[in-house]
């Protein structure tokens, strides 16, 4: 396959590259107290591994109805004196590893008095307690608790805890005082099962009595130290809830992301990709919606994450849908698409990163976004017409023609849909796992 724009090598973007340090000198002196920042990178880099994204969760400002539940949600005050476990699925594995927390929109400072991470029980997704003996406590900058401003982030120091590759990983928060405001960060459209409970449990095994809630919050990612030889790189799925994994099973981490990646660690080839999914259900490509649009948090979202090699941009139903059924207005949704796709493709190509195009699925029988005229079928055509045949992607994933009815090509196959004629089930996610060529993930 020919290359549209070179890669003049791998390019890590937002974290910094750890360097070997001979000798233990760092080491001790990281063991003595907060020593800092450069003193925590020195001691990953003994390992000779660098940061690669392992998985991630795209920051939103959270809406009101998913707001941690009651009590935990109070006017101008959220989590105080409570305790927050969270599970996630990493894509590749490491013997180090560090997290990421988001207070992107937050309309206060968060305080995080305390943080863990472990194994979860049994090694569920979902799960409220923890494998006794793996508990590791978590540092920012050598400190045990930090304070993140609002609209920053913060990476943790690297943690020993060794992950296998496509395993859960269980992080516990505890908070103190709690973040005072209801603007919070989070990730509503998690599919997995996430636990509170009042007082600080931060090295409780079991959380007795939790409430359990089917969204993330403040965390937004998690790295690996993963050695040079195995040439471990990250692809991104840049999309809406098609790729949020809306009609997929809670807890069963079947999203077409979750899917192809285990297709992709059955060949040796591409065994050591990473896969994070950075979508959200009701993204869109041009304007806010549920989350910034995808133009805006292309940097934050894709070109700051740490080992960053590919890009799959699969977005735009949500902008189609939800512009006026004109022909004016569509034929202006569709023109504009076109040039948002090429502006991330421009910028992506600027770090060395590959861009493939997916074709957006039908919807068809939609009772929010087909219209009777078919004015906004004729915008998924024109869109999907450029994206087979413009050239600016480095390959195209063709969704659309996967998903679609051959007896009736605006429509989903009905094995697919969940019923609502724009969402995939578990089975839909699969079929386009399976369409994705593993030999573009090649090194």
């Amino acid at each position: 396959m020919s290359r549209r724009s070179p890669l003049l090598g791998l390019i890590t973007v937002g974290a910094l590259t750890a360097s070997v340090i001979a000798g233990s000198s760092a080491v001790a002196r990281l063991a003595h107290g907060p020593t800092g920042h450069a003193d925590a990178e020195a001691v990953a880099g003994a390992t000779g591994g660098r940061w690669v994204a392992s998985w991630t969760s795209m920051p939103q400002l959270t809406e009101p109805h998913n707001l941690p539940p009651a009590p935990f949600t109070q006017e101008n005050l959220v989590l105080r004196d409570s305790t927050l476990r969270q599970t996630i699925r990493v894509s590749v594995g490491g013997q180090r590893m560090r997290i990421r927390l988001s207070n992107a929109f937050g309309g206060a400072p968060l305080p995080i008095t305390a943080a863990s991470v472990a194994l979860p029980a049994g090694g569920q997704a979902g799960a409220s307690a923890i494998e006794p003996g793996t508990g590791r406590r978590v540092a920012f900058s050598g400190r045990s608790s930090v304070v993140i401003p609002g609209g920053a982030q913060m990476v943790s120091d690297p943690i020993d805890l060794p992950l296998a590759a496509r395993s859960n990983l269980a992080v516990t928060l505890y908070l103190a005082e709690g973040q005072r405001s209801n603007n919070i960060t989070s990730h509503p459209g998690s599919r997995t099962t996430s636990h509170l409970v009042a007082g600080n449990h931060i090295e409780d095994t079991a959380l007795s009595g939790a409430t359990p809630t089917d969204h993330w919050y403040f965390l937004s990612g998690v790295e690996v130290a993963a050695p040079p030889a195995t040439a471990t790189a990250t692809a991104v799925m840049l999309g809406d809830s098609l790729t949020d994994g809306r009609g997929s099973t809670t807890n069963g981490n079947n999203r077409w992301p979750d899917q192809l990646l285990d297709r992709l660690h059955t060949y040796r080839p591409t065994a050591n990709v990473a896969l994070v999914n950075q979508a959200a259900g009701g993204n869109r490509v041009l304007n806010d919606g549920l989350g910034p649009n995808a133009l805006a948090r292309l940097d934050r979202d894709v070109l700051a994450q740490s080992g960053v090699r590919w890009l799959v941009v699969f977005e735009g139903v949500n902008d189609i849908g939800t512009a006026e059924a004109t022909e004016a207005a569509q034929k202006a949704v569709a023109d504009d698409l076109l040039t948002a796709y090429d502006q991330i493709v421009t910028r992506a190509h600027a770090q060395g990163i590959r861009v493939y195009g997916a074709t957006l699925t039908p919807f068809g029988g939609n009772s929010g976004y087909d219209d009777a005229a078919g004015t906004r079928e004729v915008a998924r055509q024109t869109v999907n017409h450029w994206i087979r045949t413009s050239g600016r992607f480095d390959a195209v994933i063709d969704f659309d023609r996967a998903a679609r009815d051959p007896a009736n090509p605006r429509q989903l196959l009905s094995t697919v849909d969940t019923g609502d004629h724009l969402h995939l089930n578990a089975a839909g996610y699969k079929l386009l796992a399976d369409t994705v060529p593993a030999g573009l993930f090649h090194h």
